[in-house]
């Protein structure tokens, strides 16, 4: 009989090897991403591309990032190639990356993101489950809440070294530098994090069969998680509307640095609010949590229908935004883990992880049409109907 795990898990501690490694590796892959995710505009610009280019090359990366999951899910039902796929999507991250600096057209740009991107979607898969493998089953929303928040940490700093950078040299310098951190991504996972391999009972199923297996009551809960995800629009577009309600006030430049600092607060929030989130789904019931941040969600979107638009209004908001997406996504991760058996936890959180990829791009697809054809409150109606769903699923979900 194959063995659970190459060493025991000490059940009394959640911060083992493996959590280090994964939250060291999210936080400096990110830094990377983000920093050079924060000047595409600028690169694409300097290359006179034509407007639809950036939503183009995010919309296709986006879309096959998804397709990535599903796969990366089932290959990582396959214990033995867990730790090797993560380890190569954070080298893909790194490597793509890099390579923005030496582009000179937007379709290989547009290549060179969908390369990462497809990287970054199969990786996921593998990753969260080392993850859940790492420790106990009582600790595996502390677990998941650190990486998220050690990944929205990156997210932060990323952005803010590329500033820095910037200011000294140039664009692209700041994407060659982003191999640095790619690199070091991929080291700390491949040197810190165990293969942590579990039971499999059987042999690993073929990919639809795979999918079959994933019981009623899964199911159930992705019906949940599809229908917020319907409504969970990208945030940039809170900055946007943050700029639009602060234009008559403080003028454009002044506008939007406002907004930018209320984008910063919202990750700070995020990445503050994902570990007290996990460990109080480790000490009470994470469904009920869950539906609360959905819950959040459509409070949200509410507040930007009712709330007056001042400066102190908006803080509010993002504040809650940040909560809300911190809570979001330390619980799903850690529901699901509880909710999956081991043999098919990898297809699980692919089929999760496409899940939440589809709900997005729709999301932002429909509210952004919404936002131009009528006004902004009607996609945010629309967001706080489906947030509101979805919260309303999971409240009533029993596993």
């Amino acid at each position: 009989m194959p063995e659970t795990n190459s060493k025991r898990i000490d059940a009394s501690r959640w911060m083992t090897r493996g959590v280090f490694g994964i939250g060291l590796s999210s936080l400096l892959s990110d830094m990377g991403h983000e920093a050079a995710t924060s000047v595409l505009p600028v690169l694409l610009a300097g290359m006179g591309a034509p407007a639809f280019a950036l939503g183009l090359i995010e919309g296709v990366a986006d879309g096959l990032s998804s397709f990535a999951k599903l796969a990366g899910g089932w290959i990582a039902d396959r214990a033995e190639w867990r730790k090797p796929v993560a380890a190569g999507g954070y080298l893909m991250v790194g490597i793509s990356t890099f390579a923005y600096g030496l582009a000179h057209s937007w379709p290989a740009l547009l290549f060179l993101r969908t390369f990462g991107w497809t990287g970054r979607g199969a990786k996921n898969a593998s990753r969260d489950a080392l993850l859940a493998d790492s420790v106990a089953p009582t600790h595996v929303g502390r677990a998941f809440g650190f990486e998220r928040s050690m990944d929205t940490v990156g997210a932060v700093l990323g952005p803010m070294l590329a500033l820095v950078i910037m200011k000294f040299f140039s664009t692209r310098v700041v994407l060659r530098w982003t191999l640095l951190p790619g690199i070091l991504a991929t080291l700390s996972f491949a040197l810190l994090v165990p293969a942590g391999k579990r039971l499999l009972h059987d042999q690993p199923l073929e990919f639809f069969a795979s999918l079959k297996k994933l019981s009623p009551q899964y199911r159930s809960f992705l019906t949940g998680v599809f229908l917020f995800g319907l409504g969970d629009f990208a945030h940039t577009l809170l900055i946007l509307r943050a700029a639009q309600i602060l234009l008559p006030r403080y003028g454009v430049l002044r506008a939007g640095t406002l907004a930018v600092m209320l984008y910063t607060a919202h990750n700070i929030t995020y990445a503050s609010a994902s570990y007290p989130a996990g460990a109080l789904g480790d000490r009470f019931s994470k469904r009920p949590l869950l539906a609360i941040a959905y819950a959040l969600a459509a409070l949200m979107n509410l507040g930007f229908i009712l709330l007056p638009g001042n400066l102190a209004s908006l803080v509010l908001l993002f504040v809650l935004a940040g909560l809300f997406v911190g809570m979001q996504d330390a619980l799903e991760k850690a529901t699901a883990a509880e909710a999956l058996p081991a043999e098919i936890r990898g297809t699980g959180y692919g089929v999760l992880g496409a899940t939440n990829g589809i709900g997005d791009f729709a999301s932002s697809t429909i509210v952004g049409v919404l936002w131009s054809a009528v006004n902004p409150a009607a996609g945010f109606i629309y967001a706080g109907i489906m947030t509101a769903a979805g919260s309303l699923v999971i409240w009533r979900w029993r596993r």
